[in-house]
């Protein structure tokens, strides 16, 4: 770790808030491969977006691909994966931009460290978990992983030879079997109304 470093305070969230007319809070989308995530977090990017609101989408294109791409899927690499993404994701609610999460983070400690990373700093997290039957999620597998996994071609595929811990008390459930994309996204938009984080859209 670096020693010879110093932070230098500036803005305060709150007086970034007030200048952007707008708060920042980071929405965590966990749950099995194919369960909906992405989609969902896709269409509520563009949602917020179409409303005059700045949000931001982090998945594993732009982060995989960038960021990440020296990580596997071993349980301490994703344990990495998913800190760094944590702190690129607080960093985006403090600059009041609404952050949206697409990942599996499939270990609660995990997703535990990443609350407290944002609560900290008194930033808004938001867990939410898409939560779909195994079977169905097989049933879809637009990548073709779960036919691979099967067959032995992925070790530590997560809900097959990996483990996924689901959310004890997540802020919102979702149940990507028998809620539409549109439903989901307005029940994350409600939500985010109710508890005064935007306005009602």
């Amino acid at each position: 770790m670096a020693t010879n470093i110093t932070w230098h305070p500036g803005l305060t969230h709150d007086e970034r808030s007030k200048f952007r007319g707008q708060g920042g809070l980071t929405i965590w989308l966990t749950g099995l491969s194919a369960s909906g995530k992405s989609t969902i977090a896709t269409a509520l990017e563009q949602h917020l977006l179409h409303n005059g609101l700045a949000a931001y989408r982090l998945d594993g294109d732009n982060i995989r691909f960038g960021l990440n791409k020296d990580l596997g899927f071993s349980e301490k690499d994703r344990n990495e994966n998913i800190r760094r993404i944590a702190e690129v994701s607080k960093l985006f609610a403090d600059s009041t931009t609404i952050s949206i999460t697409s990942f599996i983070s499939p270990y609660r400690a995990d997703r535990d460290q990443a609350r407290a990373l944002h609560d900290k700093d008194n930033i808004p997290f938001i867990e939410v978990y898409v939560d779909v039957p195994v079977e169905v999620a097989e049933q879809r597998d637009p990548k073709g992983l779960y036919k691979k996994a099967r067959a032995g071609l992925i070790p530590e595929f997560t809900g097959i030879s990996a483990p996924y811990e689901e959310p004890t008390k997540p802020e919102i459930h979702l149940h990507s079997d028998t809620t539409s994309v549109e439903e989901a996204v307005q029940i994350i938009v409600d939500y985010l109304a109710e508890k005064g984080y935007i306005k009602a859209l």
